[in-house]
């Protein structure tokens, strides 16, 4: 299905841990206007698209996002791998490390969990596609 390279396109190499910064940085995987729900948006739009190369572009686009989504996953995880408790408690990662430890879970940086909420498909061509550039717009505004 897939030819995949073990590497990201654009390598993150974070030396320094900073738990503060990955919980500002988590919502861009998971909270609002994160990457799991713009992946999510695409490919679920794309089968409503009346034409096929309109659905081969809703493809290519979700599948972009996935990778995007990995990216954000390896900026968090490296901003909080290798935390001292004290360093947990002091930057108020705390209660997101009580119920995930280090792992990456989506949420917005507010703490509240992804959910299909986040994106709309509708089933109307013109509807999905002003939604997806309300939504490309609102992540580019931030």
């Amino acid at each position: 299905m897939w030819n995949y390279e073990k590497r990201l396109e654009f390598p993150v190499n974070i030396s320094k841990p900073n738990a503060k910064l990955a919980q500002a940085i988590i919502s861009q995987y998971g909270g609002p206007d994160g990457e799991m729900g713009a992946s999510l948006r695409y490919l679920s739009q794309r089968y409503a698209a009346p034409y096929r190369e309109v659905a081969s572009v809703l493809t290519d686009i979700g599948t972009e996002e996935l990778a995007h989504l990995e990216m954000v996953a390896t900026i968090v995880h490296q901003l909080t791998r290798n935390l001292s408790m004290e360093e947990i408690e002091e930057s108020g990662f705390a209660n997101y490390y009580i119920d995930h430890t280090l792992g990456i879970w989506p949420q917005a940086a507010g703490g509240i969990p992804f959910n299909a909420c986040e994106f709309q498909s509708k089933g109307d061509i013109i509807t999905d596609l002003v939604e997806d550039m309300a939504a490309d717009a609102a992540s580019l505004l931030k």
